[in-house]
């Protein structure tokens, strides 16, 4: 898989905030679709989770409905993002980072308007099912979820409303 050879240059494994061990590694957000992996960090399966693993998976899914947004509202105004682009990386970094100037300078010029960048068509919620078994994760993998759900229920990774939605 091309993402494990490191063609975007993500940093390597560094500490939680205001922990000095263990080293973590940066991933991308998964959800139930992906394979757990070096790179891919996916919730946990099943119904009968600890709190500890629900917290986990509430924290995973919060996170990755932010990127969805954020893509979401980028896409409604671009639409270049509406289908895969036929281009090469640099080029494809280059246009997001175009467009998220460009909706930047449109904003700070027109002002914020919640119901044009919060209503996305074609997003919607899909409940999907997990009691499937996925690709078998590496012990790194597991590890480094098993220390980022443990980083979250502690003191300093803990965020006050995480039991919220439970």
């Amino acid at each position: 898989m091309k993402l494990q050879n490191n063609p975007l240059n993500i940093p390597g494994s560094q500490p939680l905030l205001g922990t000095e061990n263990p080293k973590m590694p940066f991933t991308f957000i998964g959800d139930e679709a992906f394979s757990l992996s070096p790179k891919i960090m996916r919730p946990y399966s099943g119904k009968d989770l600890s709190d500890k693993k629900r917290i986990f998976n509430y924290r995973l899914s919060h996170a990755r409905r932010y990127v969805e947004s954020a893509f979401g509202i980028l896409s409604n105004k671009w639409k270049i993002f509406h289908k895969p682009i036929n281009a090469n990386l640099d080029l494809c970094i280059l246009l997001v980072k175009t467009c998220c100037v460009l909706h930047n300078f449109v904003r700070s010029r027109d002002g914020f308007n919640i119901q044009e960048t919060m209503s996305v068509e074609g997003f919607i919620e899909i409940e999907q099912d997990t009691s499937e078994p996925t690709p078998r994760a590496t012990n790194q993998s597991i590890n480094a979820r098993n220390n980022l759900a443990d980083y979250f229920v502690t003191d300093i990774g803990s965020v006050p409303w995480q039991t919220n939605y439970m």
